[in-house]
């Protein structure tokens, strides 16, 4: 089994297809049989601890929480070995109670993976979910978020790309009684203000703040810049530390006097809260928990080069795959039970 699954990794990678490859058995004897560093990032949502029985069996159903924890951080030790060096991991993982204690599974598995196997943590992502289903609990508040991990193999020099997912951009700059006015209606009248009124700057401080203040609201004129922030040094609020050792925002106010927070024409970077309303599972019969494909679209976007593979390890219908190949990214996917693979073949035909 090992040597025909590495001989189809290795014909799928040099072929054209865009069909995802899926392989059916466990996920860390599969993922064991495939080459080092040979897959570009990760993203998987595995079954969570004692939640549901999938067929076929597999993960969650362990006697311990901790036993299926060091169950999951076994497999996770492979992907890490699987992914490039410029590779990322996106894990989401629910949460469960025993005993009526909330178990920080999520945030157990991510410290083991950070301490243990070498994945460096960027974010920790807020999956608001908007709505859920009935908690018919009476002691406790209703849960309606999930956390989404995303990791890198690496801490720097990984694949990662800013503007593949932004907001859209901040409304048109205006002008007013002839002076230009950025979309949040700075027009740089009261920057100037409080330039003058500073008792923290000296004149020659002023002269260079007034100076750097025209050349940025011609910067908007021009649209280079569609709007901006100025920190000037004792008149606005800063947005850092106050220590110069630490936060280089600091040092710069306190050699210059002041500095420029500029936004992007591209629209602002996404954060780590996103907003996404779970899969509805009606018609799919066999598995009741597929995480929704909004929730891939973003891990794959950011951290997938074009020509990348994609990995679930836990791929069950075949969600992480069908994103992927509808943003024209090779997959493979990974489940014990055929029938879901079966379901997962299904989703990803060719149109």
């Amino acid at each position: 089994m090992a040597a025909n699954n590495v001989s189809a990794f290795t014909d799928y990678i040099a072929g054209d297809s865009m069909l995802p490859l899926l392989i059916q058995g466990d996920a860390i004897d599969v993922l064991a049989s495939l080459p080092d560093c040979s897959v570009d990032m990760a993203i998987t949502s595995p079954p969570y601890y004692m939640k549901r029985e999938y067929l076929a069996g597999g993960i969650g159903l362990e006697d311990s929480y901790s036993e299926y924890i060091d169950n999951l951080v076994d497999v996770f030790k492979e992907v890490y070995r699987v992914l490039k060096p410029t590779g990322s991991f996106w894990l989401n993982l629910g949460d469960s109670y025993q005993s009526k204690n909330l178990l920080m599974i999520p945030q157990r598995v991510a410290i083991r993976l950070t301490d243990e196997v070498g994945f460096t943590l960027r974010n920790q992502v807020v999956w608001n979910k908007l709505k859920g289903a009935p908690d018919n609990a009476k002691d406790r508040l209703r849960t309606l978020w999930e956390p989404v991990f995303f990791f890198t193999k690496e801490p720097s020099g990984y694949y990662y790309d800013v503007d593949a997912v932004r907001k859209k951009p901040r409304k048109a700059k205006s002008v007013e009684h002839g002076a230009v006015v950025s979309a949040t209606g700075v027009s740089g009248v009261r920057y100037r203000r409080k330039i003058e009124l500073s008792t923290e700057l000296s004149e020659e401080e002023k002269k260079k703040a007034n100076k750097a203040l025209d050349d940025m609201l011609h910067l908007v004129e021009t649209g280079e810049v569609p709007d901006f922030r100025m920190v000037i040094r004792g008149a606005t609020r800063t947005t850092h530390g106050d220590s110069k050792k630490l936060s280089g925002r600091a040092k710069e106010l306190a050699e210059k006097g002041f500095y420029f927070l500029k936004y992007s024409n591209k629209g602002a970077k996404i954060s780590d809260v996103w907003d996404i309303i779970p899969e509805d599972t009606q018609g799919r019969r066999y598995h009741y928990a597929p995480y929704p494909e909004d929730l891939v679209k973003n891990p794959i976007a950011l951290t997938c080069p074009p020509s990348g593979i994609v990995l679930d390890p836990f791929v069950g219908t075949g969600t992480t795959c069908k994103v992927a190949h509808d943003m024209q990214r090779k997959s493979v996917g990974i489940d014990l039970a055929a029938e879901y693979l079966e379901i997962a073949s299904r989703r990803c035909k060719d149109e």
